[in-house]
């Protein structure tokens, strides 16, 4: 059942981050789950250690998990328009 929770989380959290970083045109639901899962590793190693909790990819699903994982995946959307355009939007 946890698979199922960490898998929508990690989708609606990518769906949010690629809302903020306006690519939400150019992914599907699946990239969103993608983004929204490795933003919640790169959140995890990144910023978690900073703000002193887990992320969704630790099954906590707290507020502050919730908000390190959604930074997380804006930071890789942002690495990715700066690889794929040559600036962040």
């Amino acid at each position: 059942m946890n698979f199922l929770i960490w898998i929508v989380v990690g989708g609606v959290l990518g769906w949010l981050a690629s809302l903020v970083m306006r690519t939400d045109a150019q992914q599907g639901m699946l990239l969103n789950i993608v983004v929204g899962i490795i933003g919640a590793l790169l959140g995890g190693w990144l910023l978690a250690p900073l703000f002193g909790t887990g992320t969704i990819n630790q099954n906590d699903f707290s507020m502050s998990s919730l908000l390190v994982s959604f930074l997380g995946a804006v930071i890789l959307l942002a690495v990715v328009n700066l690889f794929r355009r040559g600036h962040v939007r």
